[in-house]
């Protein structure tokens, strides 16, 4: 019998579910980044200042910041997807199933490495990461899973 996980993340949350039986679902873990929740301006109080002046009318960033939140959050795709193969070489699992908003997932894509990607049985762009795992349950019972 195959074992089945749910990855259903966003920025700041991925939740491993495991598929109990063909109804049931038991979390397996989960996983946290505070800092996908946060603005790049609540992450960089010390950030350099807009810039004005006649080369730059109407003020300007300086653009360091810019990429802050982006970056905390390709970091914890890799971090997932790094759990995702330390448990495949675990046999822990064997498919996956990734629900995530299309940015996420783009990023989770970009991270999972080649043996992981050969598991995924099915993507959803949506954001189920912060549902329990009966309203997953639920979901995917409404045939919304594909």
């Amino acid at each position: 019998m195959s074992t089945t996980w749910i990855v259903a993340a966003d920025a700041s949350r991925a939740r491993i579910l495991q598929v109990a039986d063909r109804e049931h679902l038991v979390e397996v873990d989960d996983l946290s980044n505070p800092q996908g929740r946060l603005h790049n301006r609540e992450i960089n109080t010390d950030a350099k200042g807009r810039f004005s002046g006649p080369d730059r009318p109407g003020g300007h960033s300086s653009g360091d910041e810019d990429n802050t939140v982006d970056h905390y959050n390709e970091m914890f795709a890799k971090r997932i997807a790094d759990y995702l193969d330390k448990a495949r070489n675990e046999h822990r699992y064997d498919q996956l199933i990734i629900v995530a908003p299309p940015k996420v997932l783009g990023m989770m894509r970009k991270e999972l490495g080649k043996e992981v990607e050969k598991l995924v049985a099915d993507e959803l762009p949506k954001d189920l990461s912060w549902f329990n795992a009966r309203e997953i349950e639920r979901y995917f019972a409404k045939g919304n899973g594909r």
